[in-house]
């Protein structure tokens, strides 16, 4: 759709939506709707207060806590019921939700519209001579085996090495053999961490990179927009590719094409038995780790931003969009430059309700850097990188090298979806009345 049909006419439906939503409250509330927008918000910052206790307690403490943040959502709607206006406030949040996603799409239409679709960059390559790929029968429960992706590959002209789930390799190690005998194309079909380490190689030496995503979660070949669900497809970029340059993180000489972790979730994952029973272990582990009775005292510089003793601290292989409720969903973008750093500092209930501001919230930093420094007066410290845990010795230094890394991908692919803008309700005005008066006959004026 073009720009005066698309955009304009999403921008109105948020603004109707939006005021809809308020005329409702204030007409069958009246001056009760202040009370019930307090009330609401209230009810939901006690409940994430009480997150905080049971995350920060054990024993008696924490099924408090716990009950704590279930009754007081539930309180808040019992009064709402009592008042007899559940129907009022379901309305105007159904209404307000509607407003806010038209709001975010007409400015996405907008942008869409008005700068047009993003280049990453790709150019058509011919196929490769000599592919090598590495497959771990053991990444993503076996996907490898079940989907016969070494059969595939080999019908395909790439001599494959399946590593024995027995017998620990050097990857590293076996992938630069593959170079020196020739290859002229690495790949992995397995989990990040695995990616990770021959994409270091294959940066290293020069060559293109193949993704397989046949781990668990593959978060890079969602960034890369391939497909997860078929494998399969991803191994038409032998044949019929295009080539993208991207970034790879370092911490220390270390690759990773994610991020690496610092904190308390690091150390919760070195635990042995986490891989048995992750919620438990958890939950045993976090009173000490989110309260400083253990664990490092993390000092973090990104840039000139310095942070003191966080919680949680997360570099990535460039930024998390800002749009999603966490900020830990997908990347637009991994040939930005920057490497991303989002850190987590709650001490207090308090701090813990405050996370309801979003990114806003003064427990939570967002940033950008070209380098980080993680210290601490610990000589090491646990770091989670692409999801592999390990000991590493303090400071640790992270950088990012753009355009580090050729990847090879299949031209056609599902893509990386557009990401959506942050809400702008003057942006969304704008727009609307801009395109009132253009359909009205009042067009931008022309430079002479």
């Amino acid at each position: 759709m073009t720009m005066t049909s698309a955009a304009p006419w999403t921008a109105r439906l948020a603004l109707v939506a939006g005021a809809t939503a308020v005329v409702i409250l204030l007409l069958f509330a009246g001056a009760r709707s202040v009370v019930l927008v307090a009330v609401g918000a209230s009810g939901t910052a006690v409940a994430l207060a009480g997150v905080w206790w049971t995350l920060v307690h054990r024993g008696p403490a924490r099924v408090l806590a716990a009950v704590l943040a279930v009754a007081a959502p539930v309180a808040v709607l019992v009064l709402y019921v009592l008042a007899g206006l559940l129907w009022v406030v379901l309305v105007s949040l159904a209404l307000w939700t509607l407003a806010v996603a038209s709001g975010r799409f007409a400015l996405a239409f907008a942008l869409a519209e008005g700068t047009g679709p993003r280049s990453r960059g790709e150019r058509r390559v011919g196929p490769p001579e000599r592919p090598f790929l590495i497959m771990n029968p053991r990444s993503g429960g076996g996907k490898a085996g079940r989907l016969g992706l070494p059969g595939k590959a080999e019908a395909l002209g790439a001599r494959v090495a399946v590593l024995d789930p027995d017998r620990p390799v050097d990857v590293a190690g076996l992938a630069r053999r593959a170079v020196e005998e020739g290859a002229d194309l690495l790949g992995v079909a397995g989990g990040d961490g695995t990616q990770a380490l021959v994409a270091g190689v294959a940066a290293e030496r020069g060559v293109p990179f193949v993704v397989i995503p046949a781990g668990t979660r593959n978060h890079f070949a969602l960034d890369l927009g391939l497909d997860r669900d078929d494998p399969s497809a991803c191994l038409d970029a032998l044949t019929d590719g295009v080539e993208l340059r991207v970034d790879l993180g370092f911490i220390g000489e270390r690759v990773f094409v994610n991020n690496a972790s610092f904190g308390a979730y690091a150390a919760v994952v070195q635990s042995p038995a986490y891989r048995d029973d992750k919620v438990r272990t958890t939950l045993e582990l976090l009173p000490e780790l989110l309260t400083h009775e253990t664990g490092p005292d993390l000092v973090v510089r990104a840039g000139e931003l310095v942070m003191d003793r966080p919680q949680a601290v997360l570099v990535s292989n460039n930024p998390y969009r800002t749009g999603d409720p966490a900020g830990l969903g997908r990347r637009s973008r991994l040939d930005s430059g920057v490497l991303g750093v989002l850190a987590v500092t709650v001490d207090s209930a308090a701090q813990a309700a405050g996370l309801l501001r979003g990114r806003n919230a003064p427990g939570l930093v967002s940033a950008t850097a070209g380098d980080v420094v993680v210290d601490t007066q610990e000589p090491a410290v646990p770091v989670g990188v692409d999801g592999e845990p390990l000991t590493l010795r303090t400071p640790l230094h992270c950088h990012i090298a753009p355009g580090a890394l050729r990847v090879r991908v299949p031209r056609h692919r599902p893509g990386v979806p557009a990401d959506r803008p942050a809400m702008d309700w003057r942006g969304v005005r704008r727009l609307a009345l801009t395109t009132v008066r253009t359909a009205a006959g009042h067009g931008p004026r022309r430079s002479h």
